[in-house]
């Protein structure tokens, strides 16, 4: 007797294949220079900023208190929309590796984004290169 299951095995890999995305498009930062403007991204989380819109670019060890809006956490990666505790404004994290330095861009007069790669050199030189265009 031959059995039907050809429709849950399609379901199943279309599953895994949409899982196995979402991981590789989560899975870093992407980031870039272009055109006068600063462009971040992970997966579905993108900011375009223009620098002349970038206020200031600090170093930063911890992220403040948060409340996520949408998002998530998963071992030390933190991405996502979050509001702060404080001022209740809107705040983007991209953020690959919580234990490790973070660079805080306040734009637009009062929106902070949050981001750091796996690697320190990568977030360095995203600084560097951020706190020449602003000068």
């Amino acid at each position: 007797m031959k059995r039907k299951n050809w429709f849950w095995n399609i379901v199943i890999v279309l599953t895994f294949v949409g899982c196995i995305l979402a991981f590789v498009l989560h899975y870093k930062n992407w980031s870039k220079f272009e055109e006068g403007s600063f462009q971040i991204a992970s997966g579905i989380y993108k900011q375009r900023i223009p620098v002349e819109e970038i206020d200031e670019v600090l170093m930063v060890q911890k992220l403040p208190k948060m409340q996520r809006k949408n998002g998530f956490s998963w071992l030390a990666k933190e991405k996502g929309v979050f509001i702060d505790s404080l001022t209740q404004r809107k705040t983007y994290v991209f953020v690959d590796d919580l234990w490790q330095q973070k660079l805080q861009l306040k734009h637009h007069d009062s929106l902070v984004l949050y981001l750091n790669f796996t690697d320190s050199l990568k977030t360095q030189e995203v600084f560097d290169k951020l706190s020449l265009a602003i000068k």
